[in-house]
């Protein structure tokens, strides 16, 4: 059985800049110092992005910034399919999916998006838990921490960062892989963020756009300075 404890020291805040839907954004993003960039796959988000485009966005980023693709309740094999054309190897499932679909999914490196309700986001977790220890997910490598309801992705709608906070200080996500912090972050409020919580990473996708579906290169360079102001 793998070794499942995710106690790692983490030198700094990792940074996924999603909702990616032109080259020259991709571009932005590594030119301004982000570790990912997200693609959105799902035909119900208003990101979403053709494997065509996909492609097209993929040739202009540069090595060692990792693509990321975001599926939602999408079946296994159209995962697979798109992913393989592409040679993306990092996957978030941001729907229902359960245990059984990150099992499915052992080749590829699986974030799991996860409401953060303060009644509902500690059973989630426990849920989860038990799930990995029986069917050994080493696959799964961190949980994306959505704001509650609405729509998926890029809603600009700010997280419960306080209740995330008290789950993180009473053990919530001890011995659990790593917590990505998502939902109306922006440059302005990335810092006191990262500065609560540590996370491992955080994720944004609206908070950089300068309008719908077009980042602003100079919002981005500005939130990956306010993450690395606050480590």
């Amino acid at each position: 059985m793998p070794d499942l404890s995710y106690d790692i020291a983490v030198p700094r805040t990792r940074i996924k800049i999603c909702g990616v839907m032109r080259p020259d954004d991709a571009l932005a993003a590594a030119r301004a110092g982000a570790d990912a960039i997200g693609l959105v796959f799902y035909p119900g988000a208003k990101r979403c992005v053709s494997v065509e485009t996909a492609r097209r966005i993929l040739h202009a980023l540069p090595a060692f910034v990792s693509p990321v693709a975001l599926f939602v309740d999408q079946d296994v094999d159209e995962i697979r399919q798109i992913a393989g054309q592409l040679g993306v190897r990092h996957v978030q499932l941001h729907g229902d999916e359960s245990p059984a679909t990150v099992a499915a999914l052992r080749e590829f490196t699986v974030l799991k998006a996860l409401r953060a309700g303060r009644q509902t986001l500690q059973p989630e977790l426990e849920f989860w838990r038990e799930a990995m220890e029986s069917l050994e997910l080493a696959n799964l490598q961190g949980f994306v921490l959505e704001t509650p309801g609405g729509a998926t992705g890029g809603t600009g709608v700010e997280n419960d960062w306080e209740g995330i906070a008290a789950l993180q200080k009473a053990g919530a996500f001890e011995k659990l892989p790593s917590i990505i912090a998502a939902g109306g972050l922006r440059p302005e409020n990335v810092a006191g963020v990262v500065r609560l919580l540590r996370p491992y990473a955080v994720d944004v996708s609206s908070g950089v756009e300068e309008c719908f579906g077009e980042k602003s290169a100079a919002r981005i360079a500005e939130f990956v300075a306010a993450v690395a102001e606050a480590q």
